[in-house]
């Protein structure tokens, strides 16, 4: 049987996020039912069909081109890297690509594009809904730190509260620069510090921080009871991660003092003792964020106190 794989990618029109392309193999005879282009079907059908292609498809392989390199290489470019990508961690390879749209110039095995592939070949179907899960699934991570922008719902299009948000808050670093809307966004360092937005900045830059070191469902707290002290709540290898956020600019003393460590750690205590908090594996961390031109100073202490020690203080 010839190895042929289906290519497709989402992600070529928001104004924030990645774009994401996935490659994959269908068995011949597959017996997924209702596979469409992923934009024909509502949200909860592609989160049905999604663990079914996972385990129907002989292979899958997923390539990502993130913010940096689309405003490096352009969205046309940076879309024909990451589907190079994703076709390259095929196991077993195929024999032959068909993507949907353009063929790729330089692809290591014969490829065709197919316009309109996504209503007409099964693979790309399935490839378009895998590639839209996974992306959806990556703007709604990203919406625990950036939650101002509503990437839950409009995974980084251009939607009214998005535009809002962007002439408020202006544009985040998952923002793409080269993008009109986003390009006449951007702040400045003196901005920032006008605008007394050295804290938020500072926040969004360490559960950025966090996501970036495999850290998931990274959550910034804001003014709850429950979390006095604890500015982000994240989880990582089966444990519960509660990180304090210490933001400085420029001479201000990177220590905490002893009260805030104090008021940190009994906030901490609280939880840990709440009947309403099921949590075996908990682990205290501190982020000290140093806000500058050009690449933030970031500092993390992963582990202060496990929860055994705590409960007993």
């Amino acid at each position: 049987m010839k190895l042929v794989a289906g290519v497709d990618e989402v992600g070529r029109g928001p104004l924030a996020g990645p774009v994401v392309a996935c490659a994959l193999i269908l068995p011949k005879g597959h017996s997924i039912v209702g596979l469409k282009d992923s934009k024909k079907l509502s949200k909860k059908r592609r989160e049905a069909l999604y663990p079914i292609i996972q385990r129907k498809a002989l292979t899958i392989g997923i390539g990502i081109s993130d913010v940096d390199t689309i405003d490096q290489f352009n969205i046309r470019e940076a879309t024909f890297m990451a589907m190079k990508d994703a076709i390259g961690k095929l196991d077993p390879r195929p024999e032959k690509a068909l993507i949907d749209g353009e063929r790729i110039k330089d692809l290591f095995i014969p490829n065709e594009g197919i316009k309109g592939g996504d209503n007409k070949v099964d693979a790309i179907k399935a490839a378009s809904i895998v590639a839209k899960v996974t992306r959806d699934n990556i703007m709604n991570e990203y919406s625990g730190i950036f939650y101002e922008y509503g990437f839950e719902n409009n995974s980084g299009y251009g939607t009214k509260l998005h535009l809002e948000a962007l002439k408020k808050y202006k544009a985040t670093p998952i923002h793409r620069k080269s993008f009109k809307p986003v390009a006449s966004r951007m702040p400045s360092l003196n901005w920032i510090v006008e605008k007394d937005m050295i804290r938020w900045l500072g926040l969004k830059l360490a559960g950025l921080f966090l996501m970036e070191r495999d850290f998931w469902n990274v959550q910034i707290i804001n003014d709850h009871p429950f979390f006095n002290g604890i500015d982000i709540v994240c989880q990582k290898n089966n444990m519960q991660h509660y990180i304090n956020v210490h933001v400085f600019h420029k001479d201000t003393n990177t220590e905490m003092s002893k009260n805030r460590m104090n008021t940190y750690l009994n906030s901490f205590k609280v939880l840990l003792k709440s009947k309403n908090f099921k949590c075996e594996n908990a682990n205290l961390g501190q982020i000290f964020v140093g806000v500058q031109k050009g690449r933030p100073e970031i500092n993390f202490k992963e582990n202060i106190v496990l929860n055994s020690k705590m409960v007993n203080m």
